[in-house]
């Protein structure tokens, strides 16, 4: 190294030295590509054909949806973004409706009849990832209404997918998905609370 150093000197070019990645280390994207194996799997227990990194424009393979879930018979197309950390949730939300209606416009059989598009993003349900979506229940409820159990049922048994866009977890370990549960409801569904007014109201009267 003092040797190389000395010549760089002489030479008045910059020594960098650098290790060599691990080659047993496993790849970048590793957590990613573990959830979308456990979706596809998943999903073709359940009927579904899947496709890794689906085009959802055929004239740019760039655009594509994490997993692509197909299912002939009843003419479905599932869309499933899968996030393993991320950082942007307000740009992952507008790639995932572009991304749903360039789906749409290409969700064509081979007898022309039309495929419905259903979208749903699972989510690695690391400690980060829960705080940001329980820091944001309005946002995250509005933007996801459709029921996560039965999105959970849809990807795991086949079952109908809801209309509407869904979120669901995924552990850490990538081995199961489970039902986002909505904070402030025993069972998931339409958050309903009573106003402020209304509660004190109700406690004065408990009280009397």
């Amino acid at each position: 190294m003092d040797a190389w150093q000395r010549v760089a000197t002489v030479l008045e070019r910059p020594l960098r030295v650098d290790l060599g990645q691990d080659p047993i280390q496993p790849p970048v994207d590793a957590g990613h590509l573990a959830m979308q194996e456990l979706v596809i799997r998943l999903g073709r227990e359940a009927g579904y054909t899947g496709h890794f990194e689906l085009p959802t424009r055929p004239s740019d393979p760039t655009r594509s949806t994490d997993v692509g879930l197909r299912d002939d018979r009843r003419r479905r197309l599932v869309q499933v973004e899968c996030w393993n950390r991320p950082d942007d949730f307000g740009a992952g939300m507008r790639s995932t409706d572009r991304k749903r209606a360039e789906a749409e416009a290409f969700a064509v059989s081979r007898d022309g009849g039309l495929y419905t598009v259903s979208t749903c993003w699972v989510v690695r349900a690391t400690k980060r990832n829960r705080a940001v979506v329980a820091n944001y229940p309005e946002l995250f409820g509005s933007r996801f209404p459709g029921s996560s159990h039965a999105w959970v049922r849809a990807l795991t048994d086949g079952a109908e997918p809801p209309a509407e866009p869904g979120l669901v977890w995924c552990d850490v370990a990538a081995t199961r998905l489970f039902a986002w549960r909505r904070p402030g409801t025993a069972q998931e569904g339409l958050m309903v609370r009573a106003p402020a007014p209304l509660v004190a109201a109700r406690q004065h009267a408990e009280q009397a």
